[in-house]
């Protein structure tokens, strides 16, 4: 799943999008959480994986979004999944699994072997180019199918979404995190462009600022306070690392880890954001702290 970095973070900040994706809700869908986790012995991760909350255990979901071909993507997957499943089973009530292409071309040509699963109600198989127009599609799935849609039609396309999600019934902070994933879908479609070129595109408000920046400069004002740091872009950087990890780990880093976060150049700051999608511990942050000195 990181190698798709647009879907990581579609389901990182929206988990229940996967459920409107194969067209079924938990009850719990929007206390679910969206992680990595490993198996030992042997040892191996699984990068895309649903949790449900811990106070009503239900089904665990896994996850592959698949846009290369991949001839042994069903045993690696069932064979991860069922193992895993089996070393928690006890957290459990059942397990099932999502796979996401863009097409039917990039499916694995060897489906007999795994017949019973793939057509039984476990698996559910997404083709995005089958699910429809994006115009008539639910907002989260539409956003979805906007990776897949062609540069000359996902201007428009993006625009309309937008234009949906300002109508609908949404919170501001839901708002908030659709904007910025189409914003990112459409920056990777067109690498060539700015931000603010892309938001241009979009129709959106220039004069408003993207909510991770806006709330790095939000925290790096707090920060700056506390510690009495000059603002600038460095403090900015180190607010919003402190942010995902934040995010990331599910909990607050200890001060003593936030102070030699504090000592690393801004190049470095862009290398952690970006190494820290890896992470799953505490852990995880000192070994890469203790690599970099």
């Amino acid at each position: 799943m990181r190698r798709d970095p647009i879907f990581y973070q579609m389901f990182q900040r929206s988990p229940e999008w996967l459920f409107d994706l194969i067209g079924e809700r938990p009850s719990s869908a929007s206390d679910y959480r969206f992680d990595a986790v490993a198996v030992k012995e042997p040892k191996f991760e699984i990068d895309g994986v649903f949790l449900p909350p811990e106070s009503a255990p239900g089904a665990v979901y896994f996850c592959e979004v698949q846009f290369q071909k991949d001839e042994a993507l069903y045993e690696r997957l069932f064979g991860e999944s069922l193992l895993y499943f089996y070393r928690n089973y006890t957290r459990f009530s059942d397990w099932q699994a999502v796979v996401i292409y863009p097409s039917r071309s990039m499916e694995q040509s060897s489906l007999y072997p795994h017949r019973s699963l793939l057509d039984g109600d476990q698996v559910h198989r997404i083709y995005l180019n089958e699910l429809g127009e994006a115009s008539a599609l639910p907002i989260s799935v539409a956003t979805v199918v906007l990776t897949i849609v062609d540069e000359a039609d996902a201007p428009r396309t993006a625009r309309e979404l937008l234009i949906r999600t300002e109508q609908a019934a949404f919170t501001a902070p839901e708002k908030r995190t659709i904007i910025d994933v189409v914003t990112s879908i459409m920056m990777y479609k067109f690498t060539t462009l700015s931000q603010l070129e892309i938001r241009e595109m979009l129709g959106l408000n220039l004069s408003e600022e993207p909510r991770a920046i806006r709330e790095a400069k939000d925290e790096g004002r707090e920060e700056g306070r506390e510690e009495g740091r000059e603002e600038g872009r460095e403090v900015e950087a180190i607010a919003l690392v402190n942010r995902l990890l934040k995010r990331r780990l599910q909990r607050d880093v200890p001060d003593q880890t936030r102070a030699r976060l504090s000592t690393l150049s801004l190049p470095e700051l862009e290398n952690l954001s970006e190494a820290l999608l890896d992470f799953t511990s505490l852990a995880d942050l000192e070994n890469w702290l203790v690599n970099r000195e």
